[in-house]
This record gives C-alpha cells, sequence and structure tokens, in this order.
C-alpha cells in the first residue's frame, strides 16, 4: 500500500531538512514524497530540486498559492497513494516505524482514517502533549477533534468529501475533521506519537490570530451543524489544559 505524505512550505530552509529526514529515515518503504513550495526565495526550491534528483520518490512543485489550505489541496491532487498524510516542514516523524504502524492499522483494520497523538516542542523540551482517544460522534459537539498533523486518510475519502475550503484563513483543517468524521468512515486510533512539531503555529501566534481561530471554529460548526456554536468552541479550547498537565 503507498502513502502520500504531502509536505507544504514556504521559505522553510531552516527546517526543512529535518523534515525531509524524518520522512527518509522511516522503514516503512513504500512512501511518495510530494512537496508543494509556494514559490520560496530563501533558498528551499533549490534545497527540493537537489533532494528530489537523489531520492526518486519525491514529486515536487514550486509556484504561488493561496495559503496554507490551497497548497494542501493541490498535494491531494498530486497524490498517488492510496492514502494520504500531512507533515508540516518544521514538523518530524516521531519514530523510524511510525508510517508502518500506520500502514498494519489501515490494512488489518481496513480502516478509513487513522490518527495518533503529537507533541508540541520548543528546541529540545516538549511542552505539550496532545493525546488523543478512540473517536465518539457525540464527542464532535464537545470540541472534539484530532491532532490534524497525524490523521491519514485514504486519497479515495478526500475525493468524496471534497477539497480543503480556503476561504478559511486558520479552521480549515477544523472544516474537514468534521467533514469526515462525521460520515461515519471507519476510523482507528494508534495510542502513540506519531509528530512532534514545534510550537507556533498559524492560529497561536499572537491574540488577534487566536480571536480569528475562535470566530472561524464558530462558523466552521455552524457549517457542518455540529454542536452548540460558542459553547462548544469553548469546550474546543478547554480540551487543550490536560495537554499541559503531563
Amino acid at each position: 500500500m503507498k502513502i502520500s505524505i504531502i509536505t507544504i512550505t514556504f521559505n522553510s530552509a531552516k527546517t526543512l531538512q529535518r523534515a525531509l529526514a524524518s520522512v527518509q529515515g522511516q522503514t516503512y518503504r513504500e512512501i511518495e514524497h510530494i512537496l508543494v513550495d509556494g514559490a520560496s526565495t530563501d533558498g528551499t526550491r533549490d534545497m527540493i530540486a537537489a533532494y528530489a534528483k537523489t531520492h526518486p520518490n519525491v514529486r515536487w512543485v514550486s509556484e504561488k498559492d493561496n495559503g496554507i489550505y490551497d497548497a494542501l489541496n493541490k498535494g491531494i491532487a498530486m497524490a498517488t497513494g492510496e492514502v494520504v498524510g500531512f507533515l508540516h516542514s518544521d514538523d518530524v516523524l516521531f519514530a523510524p516505524d511510525s508510517i508502518e504502524h500506520i500502514a498494519a492499522v489501515f490494512e488489518s483494520e481496513q480502516a478509513d482514517v487513522v490518527y495518533g497523538d503529537l507533541q508540541y516542542c520548543r528546541g529540545n523540551r516538549v511542552v505539550r502533549h496532545w493525546k488523543s482517544n478512540d473517536f465518539n460522534l457525540c464527542a464532535l459537539k464537545y470540541g472534539w477533534m484530532p491532532p490534524h498533523p497525524t490523521v491519514y486518510v485514504r486519497r479515495a475519502v478526500y475525493e468524496q468529501v471534497g477539497p480543503y475550503d480556503d476561504w478559511f484563513r486558520i479552521s480549515a483543517d477544523y472544516d474537514m475533521m468534521l467533514r469526515i468524521f462525521s460520515a461515519g468512515y471507519k476510523t482507528k486510533y494508534i495510542p502513540e506519537v506519531i509528530v512532534s512539531m514545534e510550537t507556533g503555529g498559524a492560529s497561536n501566534k499572537n491574540t488577534k490570530a487566536r480571536l480569528s481561530k475562535t470566530q472561524e471554529d464558530y462558523i466552521v460548526l455552524k457549517k457542518n451543524h455540529i454542536g452548540c456554536g460558542y459553547l462548544t468552541v469553548a469546550c474546543k479550547q478547554l480540551r487543550k489544559i490536560k495537554q499541559f498537565l503531563r
């Protein structure tokens, strides 16, 4: 079973090498690594071009895009694997056998969606541990969401539910998770860390971004007819507290 891992980049020369190495270091070999670069100007494009010459499992494109979710949609459109996952340019796969474990669950459980746990780091220090759990449809009403960077989905599911809605600047991943997890696909949780990521994502970089995230999350819930508006948003935020209490 081929798994397509999509990495989107923009001026990521300082961090991209670690992400590339974590993919190439996987024990599972049927991996297609797709790199979608947003026309970087810091040498990222040249790094990708050189890397692709020596790694035949790499496919890439470098051109202007309409933001993160437009780039993710480009990557999905390029993917030829049966399963699709994402690894951002400043993230790494936690262990050399992470993808092997994911592939094994897809095959043994005949799952449509597989996800695991996520850790946030600041340098070499773990500052937040997002431990997920088995999916329960009712939990969506109370702000539950799996860690998006750990979610691997059959490409056929993306073909059925459609692309990321890039009208959203911050919450299109939440929208996509609600669309997938409310649709009755067979999901399987792996109780282990799949991805390690650096703190400081687009939704948490400052107060304005956090307020924008709150508003977009509210719109996402209304769009998908799930939960109780801002009450569900508040529950979603409260769920984060235990992630800091390890």
